[in-house]
């Protein structure tokens, strides 16, 4: 076999690992930022050495990105014991915070969080490869985290394009779109000009995932302008019942697994790109659920208790969503992000909301911090402003916290910033990683060296951009 052909075969026909799994990974980030946050709060009582941007970047990576790595590969049978030691090492450090306290320092724990939870908010700004046919993969979270989590900040729901017809509203979102056709058909491009191996069975001869959002934002885009915003829910759980009702009682299923002849012909563009075209009926799905639960969130809010009450809400949501993923793989059909079926939408948009409560709890256990610490700079979500009924005595010392800039030392801020660059530059490291170093017969020590120095090369580009205050956009 070839090198191509070896890598081909590498990536074919898993069957995942078990949604359990998956769930344990997800809430893992959180705890890394929260146990990050934590660590400068508690330097910038004690020392300024995190304040630089080179100590800054090493805090980030070592916190944020490492243990992300080595979770998806050397301990990834160690996952619990991750949780135990994050866990301990946040408590020690919110404790250590707790102890060293320099706002309410007499008053009892229980009269502090009262407190706590009447303080106002100035806004709240907004196994490990894809499987063959079924089953639940890290890398099928991601796919569809993706589009669930675009969809919950897209134009539509930051009320971006509410003025105009809705022509104009369509117009405006086609003209969005030129990007992910630049892209896709620039992968396409190079993907067949170099020769490059491919997993047929995603999406595809042709296809690739910047088509299958071009499609999904088309379709909902024109969905939204015939549904209201807030019954985006219904649209997405009748888009869901009737794809599985097709799947279930309609040669559709064959269709996707065998082509047209039953036989798995790639002869014509449907059986060509069967995969990526039929399943675009599921990711409108998880689109349009996502657009719900953006809804909800990003609802302003004035008090740390709303935000607790709305992770509460979004847990419970979530588990009722495993509930119910468990019976349809019982007794419909096991998740399959080959064809989005139903089980696999489920999947989605439970495993999404698990890590966005999980997410909400650390900004609310940071911010916790900063309440009870004077001066307190760390990243997070939410400013925190004096209480209209709080005592004057025991001014919180978050209202100077408001007022001044949030600091600029943090790659999630990075990130984020250059969110397309930071994909694309991942994605081009990656060929060039395969395409110049024999990866299936890599040590375990040198494959997770080389996959820290990835990130660590990505990231550190990506930070180097942000602190010279640059945003890389061509559209």
């Amino acid at each position: 076999m070839s090198q191509k052909q070896m890598k081909e075969a590498f990536v074919s026909n898993q069957n995942g690992t078990s949604v359990l799994e998956i769930t344990e990974g997800l809430c893992l980030p959180a705890l890394c930022i929260l146990c990050r946050g934590l660590l400068i709060i508690l330097s910038q009582q004690l020392c300024s050495s995190l304040h630089n941007s080179r100590t800054r970047f090493l805090v980030d990576f070592a916190f944020l990105i490492v243990p992300l790595v080595t979770t998806l590969t050397i301990f990834s049978s160690f996952v619990l014991l991750e949780y135990l030691v994050a866990i301990i090492l946040g408590a020690g450090l919110l404790y250590e915070i707790y102890c060293r306290r320099t706002c309410y320092a007499r008053m009892p724990f229980q009269k502090i969080c009262e407190k706590f939870l009447k303080v106002s908010l100035e806004s709240f700004p907004r196994r490990y490869a894809k499987t063959e046919l079924y089953g639940t993969g890290a890398m099928d979270y991601g796919v569809g985290g993706f589009i669930f989590g675009s969809a919950m900040v897209s134009p539509e729901v930051r009320r971006k394009y509410t003025k105009g017809s809705r022509f104009c509203y369509l117009t405006k979102s086609l003209y969005s779109l030129w990007p992910l056709v630049f892209l896709g058909v620039g992968r396409l491009v190079a993907i067949k000009s170099i020769d490059y191996q491919e997993h047929l069975t995603e999406y595809g001869v042709h296809w690739n995932f910047f088509f299958t959002l071009i499609a999904v934002k088309l379709i909902t885009s024109l969905l939204l302008i015939i549904f209201p915003l807030n019954r985006s829910w219904i649209v997405a759980i009748s888009i869901t019942a009737l794809y599985q009702l097709a799947l279930d009682f309609t040669p559709l299923k064959s269709l996707i697994l065998y082509g047209t002849d039953g036989s798995g012909t790639r002869v014509g563009l449907l059986n060509a790109n069967r995969e990526g075209i039929i399943s675009i009926l599921g990711y409108v799905a998880v689109h349009m659920a996502g657009v719900q639960t953006g809804l909800y969130v990003l609802k302003k809010r004035s008090h740390i208790k709303d935000w607790i009450k709305v992770a509460y809400c979004i847990l419970l949501t979530a588990i009722g969503l495993f509930i119910s993923l468990y019976i349809v793989q019982v007794n419909v059909e096991v998740a399959s992000r080959r064809m989005a079926n139903l089980a696999f939408c489920i999947w989605i948009v439970a495993s999404c909301l698990i890590l966005l409560s999980s997410l909400l709890l650390g900004d609310i256990i940071l911010s916790f911090a900063k309440f009870v610490i004077k001066e307190a700079a760390v990243p997070c979500s939410w400013k925190l402003i004096q209480s209209p009924t709080a005592n004057k005595k025991h001014l919180e010392s978050t209202v100077s916290d408001a007022k001044r800039k949030e600091p600029t030392l943090c790659l999630i801020t990075a990130m984020n910033r250059n969110q397309l660059l930071f994909f694309l530059l991942s994605n081009v490291t990656t060929g060039l990683v395969n395409l110049s170093i024999d990866t299936l017969h890599s040590s375990t020590p040198w494959a997770l060296c080389l996959l820290n120095l990835y990130m660590f090369t990505n990231c550190l580009i990506i930070y180097v951009l942000h602190l010279q205050d640059k945003t890389i956009k061509f559209w």
